[in-house]
This record gives C-alpha cells, structure tokens and sequence, in this order.
C-alpha cells in the first residue's frame, strides 16, 4: 500500500509516491470534504500496510467524528489512535485564562509518546485543523516562528503529517498565510460550479518531489470513502 493508492483514483493525480518526511496542507472551504478525505486515506493506507498512526480532532468529539465516517463507510483501522482533546478543554476551563494549555507542546509530547511506542511504525499523522489549534491558543506572538518549529519536529519524527486548513470558497486563487511557505505539500479540495452544477474537486497546488497533475479532479463520495474521478473540465471527467 502506498500514499497515492490510499485513495481509489488518487494515482491519476500523483504520479509518483509521497513518502515522509513530508507536511501536507489539506485546504478548502467547508463542505469539500477535507476531514473526509484525510480519514479515509490514513485509515486504509493504515489497515493494508500494518503502520501506525495519530489522528487528532478538535472540530468535534471522538464518538461524533467516528459517527460521519461510519455514514460514508469509512472503515476504522485498528493501527490508528485517535484523540479530540475533550480532556484538555476541560482542564483549560478550569484553571482559567491566566494558565493557558500549550496544545502544540502537548500534540508534541503525544508525538513522542507514540514514537517511543512504536518506533519506526508509526508513520502519518492527522490533525484537524490548524485553524481550530490557533482558536485555543492564547498565546499567537511569534506565530510563523512557532509553526516552523511544530513542522520541523513532524518532519524530525518522520512523518507523512496531514494538516487540515479551512480556506473560504472565493479566495481559492489567493495564496495562503505563512502556512503555505513552512509546508511540504498543498492538497486544494474545492466545490466547481461553472459547469451548472456543483463538482467537488481535488487538486495539488504544491507539491515537493512528487511528480503531480496541476488539473482539478472530481471527487465523488462513495461506500469505503472517496473516489477521485477524471479531470473536470474533459469530457467524461465529471462523475
């Protein structure tokens, strides 16, 4: 099992494989199914090559995120943990504003955990999103700064690292924040409606090493996850 067959239609757009180390930026806006997409891959590449890996969520519980992958018939791998920081947003309640919780220091510490746990096994991490990461952080000074360091210490641990962004449906043309310059890859999953009716699309904006198609694919929801279709504006390509 490789990165580019993870996904069933995935090899039409990465020619060559993904290997880590490697920070990948998953972006979109909302609705393009961006948590979908980075589940279903880790999940399968997880079950078929016997790796580990670390799925964290913020957007919602554990139970909930589990639920909406069930719907799309995302299978859970058994070599992959999952955590939605339910407990740290309590603990942060409760001591107050005046001793905030470090989540970056403490996505770091779970890294380690894990990695002494499974060594060289443990090969991707998930974390969805950046954005829900910066909305719990008191602490924003210095950001770029802090961020080439969280990056640098998932490339240090060997990891294919899937960073989920949220990114408004009108500036899909404009460049990102500093994100997009401390990353390795930019996975752009968008919803076309040029042609009369709503497509959503993959499509790579960068990607380092990785011989890549730069044509937005069709993405279509079916049982097991996702499939990526033929590029959208050929004929044949829509779904």
């Amino acid at each position: 099992m490789t990165f580019r067959t993870a996904i069933d239609g995935l090899e039409k757009v990465l020619r060559t494989d993904v290997t880590p180390p490697k920070v990948v930026l998953v972006t979109g806006p909302p609705g393009s199914m961006k948590t979908s997409f980075c589940y279903a891959l880790m999940s399968r590449y997880l079950k078929q090559s016997g790796e580990f890996g670390l799925y964290t969520t913020l957007e919602e519980t554990v139970q909930s995120h589990l639920r909406n992958m069930e719907s799309l018939g995302v299978d859970l791998s058994l070599n992959m943990q999952i955590s939605d920081f339910t407990d740290l947003r309590e603990v942060d309640a409760v001591v107050g504003p005046e001793d905030q919780t470090d989540y970056i220091a403490f996505i770091e510490k779970m890294i380690a955990h894990y990695k002494k746990i499974h060594g060289p096994k443990f090969k991707m991490f998930g974390l969805d999103s950046l954005g829900a990461l910066y909305s719990l952080m008191e602490n924003t000074s210095n950001m770029r700064k802090r961020m080439f360091y969280f990056f640098k210490m998932l490339r240090d641990n060997n990891l294919i690292s899937l960073v989920i962004m949220e990114r408004s449906a009108d500036a899909e043309s404009q460049l990102l924040g500093n994100e997009g310059f401390l990353v390795d890859g930019i996975l752009m999953l968008g919803m076309d409606r040029s042609r009369g009716k709503l497509v959503r699309y993959l499509q790579v904006e960068k990607m380092r090493a990785v011989e890549h198609s730069m044509e937005k694919h069709a993405v279509e929801p079916r049982k097991g996850g996702l499939t990526v279709m033929g590029p959208i504006f050929e004929t044949g390509g829509l779904p």
